[in-house]
């Protein structure tokens, strides 16, 4: 039977745990996310500067009370060191275009736990200084900041790709133009936990 949830995967959404900031609507809860189920495999990515200190236990028993993956979004290099010591499946990363930030690149691979870059096209990532481990986001929110296919194209025979909405809002929860992009691009969108699928 095929499955009625609209996409096989989203890693990058955003939560009320996300307190600081301003595009997250107060109804953006993890227990609603979880009753909307738009993907499935479904994982938060909260910003880690809001929850690092005494939210995140909470914030990891959260997710993982909701059969969610529990990853982080580390905005560049300041905060790669505490987010790479955090238990969490997998990073969604800020890579601006900064020598510091592509090292930290190389911090958060140590770890063995997948590392998306996000939404490289709207942060000018030089895709080119990335190592071919890194998974490339094209992600929702920000796939038409920019010409994507001419950012894109010349790469994605280098790298595996992941869709994604980066839902700060409910009404955000879908992927309908990164997987136009993607489709344009030729692009075969890279599932990072297939073993939960099945």
């Amino acid at each position: 039977m095929k499955s009625e949830k609209a996409y096989p995967q989203d890693l990058h959404i955003h939560t009320t745990y996300s307190h600081g900031d301003s595009s997250v609507a107060a109804e953006q809860t993890v227990d609603l996310v979880a009753a909307i189920a738009h993907a499935e495999i479904m994982g938060i990515s909260d910003h880690f500067e809001f929850v690092a200190t005494d939210a995140f236990t909470a914030y990891e028993n959260d997710l993982r009370r909701n059969g969610m993956k529990v990853g982080v979004e580390v905005d560049g290099h300041a905060w790669v060191g505490d987010a790479a010591s955090s238990p969490v499946d997998y990073y969604i990363f800020h890579c601006r275009d900064h020598r510091e930030d592509y090292r930290s690149v190389d911090i958060l691979l140590q770890t063995g736990k997948p590392v998306i870059i996000a939404h490289p096209n709207a942060l000018a990532t030089r895709l080119e200084r990335l190592p071919p481990e890194c998974l490339i986001e094209i992600n929702n929110r920000y796939v038409w900041r920019n010409d994507w296919y001419a950012f894109y194209q010349p790469f994605i025979e280098c790298f595996r790709f992941v869709i994604s909405s980066d839902a700060h809002q409910p009404n955000w929860l879908g992927q309908s133009a990164a997987r136009y992009a993607a489709r344009i691009l030729g692009v075969t969108e890279h599932l990072v936990f297939p073993e939960v699928q099945g």
